[in-house]
This record gives structure tokens, sequence and C-alpha cells, in this order.
């Protein structure tokens, strides 16, 4: 009996290791309410605390150059008012593991300007942020009167395991400075380019099914 009770656990063991990765479904509505809820904690808790909260472990942030997010974020006291912002549109991949969000922020001076964030989720499921930046504005973009989300075309699979027919967009390779693409099913890429000047240019591309399309062009010009 004690023999059999173990090779049991053995086999669950082995269940249990055979697991295959968890899936989710591509929602852009899950996107969304981590942004509000990102906001809501830099409100109640501080907006310095909040990023902290929220980053994965090798966010990037610019101050202008690239920092890792922890690394600066870490000891940094909260302003006295946080900056409150809302998202215009999130874009999510067909796996739905990746997204980007965009939209507007107001600081309490009454200055605004724009971001944009890049969302993966974590093991537990949960999304984290993995790249922040924004700039300031003459006047905030204009807001659509309801949260909108897109989600990425599905990738074509080639014969090997998992291997998709088509390849990332021409001149993705980073250049000097660049944060590289996260990771995924190549449905959703971005990319970071930051000059020595301090200056930079955040690009998100979707898939349509025949091609990548530009759905966030961010550049922000030295010494912003």
């Amino acid at each position: 009996m004690k023999a059999r009770a173990a090779l049991l656990g053995l086999g669950a063991l082995a269940l249990v290791a055979a697991k295959p990765p968890m899936r989710f479904q591509p929602d852009p509505s899950s996107v969304i309410a981590a942004e509000l809820a990102f906001n809501r904690l830099a409100q109640d808790k501080g907006q310095w605390t909040a990023f902290r909260a929220t980053a994965a472990e090798d966010a990037v942030m610019f101050v202008p150059q690239r920092v890792l997010a922890r690394q600066w974020l870490k000891g940094r006291a909260d302003p006295p008012a946080p900056v409150t912002w809302a998202p215009s549109i999130v874009y999510v991949s067909c796996d739905g593991n990746l997204a980007a969000s965009t939209g507007n922020w107001q600081r309490p001076d009454g200055s605004v300007g724009y971001f944009t964030t890049i969302w993966r989720r974590d093991k537990k499921g949960d999304w984290k942020w993995i790249m922040d930046h924004g700039d300031k504005l003459a006047s905030p973009r204009p807001a659509p009167d309801f949260l909108t989300g897109k989600v990425a075309t599905c990738k074509r699979r080639g014969p090997g395991e998992g291997a998709p027919m088509a390849g990332p967009p021409p001149g993705s390779r980073p250049a000097k400075g660049a944060v590289p693409p996260a990771a995924g099913d190549e449905s959703l890429t971005w990319s970071a380019d930051v000059a020595t000047d301090g200056s930079r240019r955040v690009t998100v591309r979707l898939w349509n099914g025949s091609d990548y399309e530009t759905v966030i062009d961010d550049r922000v010009a030295a010494g912003a």
C-alpha cells in the first residue's frame, strides 16, 4: 500500500509538472481596469508608491535616459500631490499576454501631457508594467467618449514548434540605447529608441493579418 501511495504521489507530481502554461483571453477591458487601478493607487497611496507596486522586475523608465524603474524608484519620496491619468485606447496581443495603453495625464499645477505604458502579464496572470513614458503637451490630446480596445490578429504558425510564419517588422533590430521588444507571440511589438541627447521614439505595432500597423508613434524631443 505504501509503494502504491508513493507511485500515486509521483504521478500527481508529474501531472503538475506537465501542466501547460496559463492561457488568457486577449481582453482589453482587463488592461483598462489595470490602468484605472494604477491611477487610483497613486491617488490613495502616492505616485511613486503606485509605480513601485505595479512595476515588473525589468521595467524601464526614461529620466530622460533609460533607467531600471525599480532602482530609480527605490526610496523615492512621493510628491505631495500625484499626477492623474486615464487611458484612451489599449492594444492587446493575440495571446493576451502583452498590451499597450496610451492616454492623457494632468499634473496638480494644470499642465497636461500624454503617456504610453507597455503591460505584461506575470506568472500569476496579473498585469505589470514593463515600460512607461510620456511627454508634456500644450493642450491634451482629444479623448474619446468611450475607452476603446483593439486586439491583434493572430499570426499564422509554421510547421515548426510554434514558429511564426512571418518575422518581426523590418528595422526592428534594436539600435544602441534602444529597449528591445518584449518576447511574445509577435502579434504586438514595441520599441523604445533613445538618443544620446535624451530624445526618444516609442513605437507600438499591431499585426493586422497581413502586415504590421503602427498604432503608437511617440516622439520626445531632447530636453523634454
